[in-house]
């Protein structure tokens, strides 16, 4: 069975692996205040261009999203979500668990745009019943989006804007960063996330990591007193050397981009291959994540082989499948799922 349902089924990069076992019989300082995390917070400082800018190391996804938006916000404050957005669908409630709702807006293929975000600063503004209600506070965006999409430099710098215009934080979730970073349909960097964003976050976790997501923090306001917070959310990690030496290994040399490249061209040899079937989109990414409409024929085709995530049901014929590929991802195996797919 060739697995292409998610892009975190593997262990970790070799040179990852490689570079724990020559450390193994070192000792080092716990909860981040070891030298690895310092070289690592040294690199990604380099990578954004931001000398000023705080390093945090957490263990998941999930986790980071519900600790800087929870130390973001007051109890009243809300964040503003695309419907797609993984705070609203896929963390169980994790944002609302903390006291904060959040704040849902339709999107189109997974983003949200400026002029969404002025429309809920406007309903702030005017609201007649200001304290009965809860305040936005905070735009969360994913770059690239749970659909795959990406925001272009334009879009990112209009969101900034319509942010500050309303005293919005933004924090972009990176989970799968640098897929993004990867892709050749791709304009914004690093440096252009830390010159647009509050706080963003590089994932490691679905990115060459066994695990791990580090956080960097521009805004000044959000700095102070985050470790305390990070460790009453049971964030921090007393192993926390684990994590900048993963970090540390992926961010030096641009490891972390160049080994995501194979995956997203790979991720659109896919695409192109469906789409020369016939077979529909259900959006279009650049990204190591597709989104295909098949029908239930084509997937029983497949499944003795391959195995994808459904997403949903479209209609009694057909369902939404998403295909992943990874840093791991073997181009025979791609090569041999494009022979089945010209099969059908």
């Amino acid at each position: 069975m060739i697995k292409f349902d998610n892009d975190y089924s593997r262990s970790a990069h070799p040179e990852i692996l490689k570079a724990l076992n020559k450390d193994m019989d070192n000792s080092y300082a716990g909860y981040g205040l070891d030298s690895w995390c310092e070289r690592a917070s040294a690199e990604i400082r380099k990578a954004i261009e931001c000398s000023t800018a705080d390093v945090h190391y957490l263990v998941g996804g999930t986790q980071t999203n519900m600790t800087i938006i929870d130390i973001a916000l007051r109890s009243f404050e809300g964040v503003i979500s695309a419907d797609t957005g993984h705070v609203n669908v896929h963390e169980t409630g994790a944002i609302e668990f903390t006291r904060h709702k959040v704040i849902v807006l339709p999107s189109t293929d997974g983003k949200i745009t400026a002029d969404q975000i002025r429309e809920q600063g406007a309903l702030k503004v005017h609201n007649p019943t200001p304290g009965h209600v809860v305040e936005p506070k905070m735009v969360y965006i994913s770059q690239p989006t749970e659909l795959g999409t990406l925001y272009s430099k334009l879009e990112l710098e209009a969101i900034r804007t319509a942010c500050t215009e309303f005293g919005f934080y933004l924090f972009v979730d990176g989970a799968r960063l640098s897929y993004a970073l990867a892709s050749p349909h791709n304009d914004v960097d690093l440096k252009c996330l830390a010159s647009n964003c509050d706080a963003f976050y590089i994932g490691g976790t679905k990115c060459g990591a066994l695990f791990g997501e580090a956080i960097v923090i521009i805004n000044d306001e959000l700095k102070p007193h985050f470790f305390s917070y990070q460790k009453q959310h049971g964030a921090l990690l007393a192993k926390g050397w684990l994590l900048g030496l993963q970090f540390y290994t992926l961010i030096k040399d641009n490891l972390y981009t160049e080994i995501a490249k194979p995956a997203v061209k790979m991720a659109l040899d896919v695409k192109a291959a469906v789409l020369s079937k016939g077979i529909r989109l259900a959006v279009d990414s650049p990204t190591n994540q597709q989104f295909f409409i098949m029908t239930n024929e084509q997937i029983k085709a497949l499944s003795d082989e391959y195995l994808l995530s459904e997403i949903e049901t479209v209609d009694e014929f057909h369902k939404c499948m998403r295909l992943c590929t990874a840093w791991y991802t073997k181009q025979e195996d791609v090569d041999l799922f494009i022979q089945n797919i010209n099969k059908l």
